[in-house]
């Protein structure tokens, strides 16, 4: 059996000296019996987190700052490694220093969970940035300023440990990729706080938010609960169903109009003009453009010059809250999230 974890804590709240360190593993009994090798998967569909409005309460609970990126597995197999999105795209060439340290870290087969991430000058990840370092969406540069996030450890040294509980994996991850580094993997630490108290500090530092981990749950796919997210600012991803025209604004964009799903519908959820500069608009107009059709697909109510698109962009709408008549409030735009990031649209309940 695994070692049992330690206790992590992060300086986040406190005025810790030094980062936190993994204890050093022990050299393995010989007289430990060898473990059968598992076949190393060629995909994990990876375990998605459940939006909460507050954190959970319970010893069993362990958090972490939520990243605002591209979601991505890195495997490191014999023949080399592999980055893959979300949605199982190869994204190998478009991260080479997170390639490079991938072939430096020491082991000889495993998967990486985590999140790919450009961090600004606070050390606050931003989605507009890692956008920009890869051309903007549907661009194919690759991203030299990203760095990989790794929050768990699926695969290590030929055997599949995601039926193992959460602690015992990330035991084994920080003994990979340590505390406190600042190579193109790094380990997203783990928190000792209480929730509602690192959510509130959280959010004085300008960050997106907090994840909760079932300490005790295996790696599941999907959206089961053993992961859960709680926002200090809502972002989501809203279908683009038009946009209203303007001679003042970047791109000739004064609003783009927006629909969330409901059941098997898409529904108006109101519009964003704000969060666009020059670069980022005008891409964003040219993309809609080659989608024009001649009526809405969605019912906006009547819309004085404004052009109708087929809603196949889904964009990154950051907002405070919902009016009372299920419009957005306060929106900005983020930027355009990728189809092979699994690009989904909010679902109203």
């Amino acid at each position: 059996m695994m070692q049992p974890p330690r206790k992590p804590s992060k300086p986040l709240l406190g005025a810790a000296d030094a980062p936190v360190r993994s204890r050093p593993r022990r050299p393995r009994n010989p007289a430990q019996p060898n473990l059968p090798l598992d076949p190393m998967p060629a995909r994990i569909e990876p375990c998605l987190a459940l939006l909460k409005p507050r954190p959970p309460k319970g010893p069993q609970w362990t958090f972490e700052v939520k990243w605002d990126g591209y979601r991505l597995a890195v495997h490191i197999e014999p023949s080399g490694v592999r980055i893959l999105t979300r949605g199982g795209h190869d994204w190998t060439d478009r991260f080479p220093a997170v390639l490079a340290e991938a072939r430096r870290l020491s082991v000889s087969t495993a998967i990486l969970d985590g999140e790919a991430v450009v961090l600004d000058a606070q050390g606050r990840s931003d989605f507009g940035m890692l956008q920009r370092s890869l051309g903007g969406r549907g661009g194919k540069r690759t991203s030299r300023e990203a760095n990989f996030m790794a929050f768990d450890l699926l695969y290590f040294d030929g055997h599949d440990i995601t039926g193992t509980e959460l602690s015992s994996r990330r035991h084994l991850l920080e003994g990979l990729v340590p505390a406190g580094g600042e190579d193109a993997i790094r380990l997203s630490e783990e928190i000792e706080a209480d929730g509602d108290t690192l959510l509130r500090t959280a959010c004085a530092h300008g960050l997106e938010g907090i994840i909760a981990k079932d300490r005790n749950s295996p790696y599941r796919s999907g959206r089961g609960g053993d992961w859960l997210k709680i926002k200090c600012i809502q972002s989501d991803g809203f279908a683009i169903i038009g946009y209203e025209k303007s001679t003042a604004s970047f791109g000739g964009i004064g609003r783009l109009l927006l629909a969330a799903r409901k059941g098997n519908e898409l529904v108006y959820v109101g519009g964003v003009g704000t969060g666009f500069n020059e670069r980022s608009a005008n891409e964003l107009r040219e993309q809609m453009d080659k989608l024009k059709i001649g009526k809405p697909a969605v019912d906006t109510g009547r819309k004085r010059n404004a052009v109708f698109v087929d809603p196949k962009l889904v964009a990154e709408i950051e907002y405070r809250a919902w009016t009372h008549d299920g419009k957005l409030r306060h929106a900005s735009y983020k930027g355009l999230r990728e189809e092979q990031d699994e690009a989904t649209i909010y679902e109203l309940e």
